[in-house]
């Protein structure tokens, strides 16, 4: 049976809102040693409005020299959210990610809803235990193989 996300993403997203500060961002990733928050709408809480990334962080004002406590996330956050169901498919999920080059995807419901958020990592530990319960499942066949033969 394939899995889906909701098997398996987060639920607890650290948000922020569009106002918040990059030095109060930063801190945030931080706090919760993470390396995105969602940024959502100021007045409809559960609804994604971009994403902010440590990398954005440090491109678009560490490396210009810029005040990460006046400029918001706002300011720096990608809008163009590629968004995922929590009933994709984890392979569906991972071709998505490859295709539009990501390392997140933020996941909403039917009405737009953040629900959770899926990462590169997340996929990687699900592939590893998936693959560990193969090796396992070949190694004690092999073993009983070898146990009946003599």
């Amino acid at each position: 049976m394939p899995t889906r996300l909701k098997d398996f993403a987060t639920a607890a997203v650290v948000v922020a809102e569009p106002d918040t500060t990059a030095l109060v961002a930063a801190q945030l990733m931080r706090k919760h040693h993470i390396g995105a928050l969602v940024v959502v709408d100021a007045t409809e809480k559960s609804r994604p409005v971009g994403i902010v990334t440590d990398r954005d962080l440090v491109l678009a004002l560490m490396a210009e020299g810029l005040d990460a406590d006046v400029f918001t996330v706002g300011d720096i956050m990608s809008a163009q959210l590629v968004l995922a169901s929590p009933d994709m498919d984890a392979m569906d999920a991972v071709q998505l990610m490859r295709n539009q080059r990501l390392r997140r995807l933020v996941i909403v419901d039917n009405a737009g809803r953040l629900v959770g958020i899926v990462t590169m990592e997340d996929i990687l530990e699900l592939l590893t235990r998936e693959l560990a319960a193969l090796a396992a499942g070949v190694m004690g066949a092999r073993d009983r193989e070898f146990e009946q033969r003599g």
